[in-house]
């Protein structure tokens, strides 16, 4: 009998592949308290006030990629700055990690263990392309560790709408990989890997009620940030220091808006500033209800969004904005900062 492939695969994958757990301070439960409710009772926490402990909140995959502990996996998994983060190599094999850089736009993050002679998985250095096998590995459901799954490309340079299942926060994700290996909650992070075993993506995402399809982040995006951060020692991003949402022809319509793209530079909430103080933006004459309709002549699109251009762009450099304000079009000169 011939093994499958997949069995090398896992060999040489697997003991790079490590489980991210999220803590956090909270207040210590001692005991519940007994809440009549109807013709039962109801459980409630009883808590002791200034008594906290150390929680596990949630977790994910993610796996090394250097011999000296760097750690790649979903912005998603490690976006709460006021956590403890610490990386299971194997049962028993704990480390505390550290976040070097979250990159929300592309669902990024970096971390770092200490140690050496760590085990690692390389990374590609080609396209991934369509009908192509893969492997994505992780820690399926929190719970299942080193989970393989085995299918192939079906798609490419996808663009979604990822919804954060805790924080419930939407993002809008592009250039993925689309394959049909399953993808479950708890594997975001992990690799996705070719049949040599070098990863070619990072599973960030799959369709709630759909079988059969599941997204990725192309690794160039992951080598490109790493390389940033073992430079700099972290990234190095342009910020202009603007609040907006995307127009789409729905909003467009909805708010009687004269063009169906570009950013309409708007507040989330009320009491708060749509302009940041002291920000490229504010320097420039930003003002709330604009809409930037180029960046460095750029069109701003869903397809095409500013934060998707400013990344592109050198953290200290003037660019040219095109904006529609009050039915004219006018050009802004910004000297943009390091966020």
């Amino acid at each position: 009998m011939k093994n499958s492939p997949i069995i090398s695969v896992a060999k040489k994958v697997c003991p790079a592949v490590i489980t991210i757990v999220v803590s956090k301070d909270l207040p210590k439960v001692e005991g519940y308290y007994l809440f009549p409710y109807g013709e039962n009772n109801s459980p409630l926490p009883k808590i002791k006030k200034g008594n906290k402990e150390l929680t596990k909140i949630g977790g994910g995959s993610g796996f090394i990629v250097s011999k000296d502990g760097y750690v790649l996996t979903c912005y998603h998994i490690v976006e709460d700055t006021e956590a403890e983060y610490s990386v299971i190599i194997e049962p028993g094999e704990i480390f505390p990690a550290e976040v070097l850089a979250r990159d929300k736009i592309n669902d990024l993050a970096i971390l770092k263990i200490k140690g050496n002679n760590f085990p690692y998985l390389s990374l590609a250095n080609y396209q991934a392309e369509l009908g192509q096998e893969v492997v994505a590995i992780g820690n399926a459901l929190g719970e299942f560790h080193d989970t393989l799954s085995s299918g192939i490309v079906s798609g490419l340079s996808r663009y979604i709408q990822a919804t954060n299942s805790i924080t419930k926060q939407a993002e809008r994700l592009r250039g993925l990989i689309q394959t049909d290996a399953a993808i479950n909650p708890g594997n975001s992070g992990g690799p996705l890997v070719d049949m040599e075993g070098k990863a070619i993506g990072i599973n960030t995402a799959t369709v709630m009620k759909a079988q059969n399809i599941g997204f990725a982040i192309p690794i160039k995006y992951a080598k490109k940030d790493l390389q940033e951060v073992k430079k700099h020692g972290k990234l190095i991003v342009p910020f202009l220091g603007v609040k907006y949402i995307l127009i789409t022809e729905e909003i467009a319509k909805k708010n009687k808006l004269p063009v169906n793209h570009g950013a309409f530079v708007v507040r989330e909430t009320l009491g708060e500033s749509a302009i940041i103080k002291g920000s490229a933006a504010e320097k420039a004459g930003i003002k709330e209800f604009d809409i930037i309709l180029e960046a460095k002549k750029e069109k701003i699109t869903i397809d095409n969004p500013l934060s998707s251009i400013l990344k592109k762009i050198k953290p200290v450099e003037k660019i040219n904005l095109k904006i529609l304000r009050s039915g004219k079009v006018i050009n802004l000169k910004v000297n943009l900062k390091e966020r």
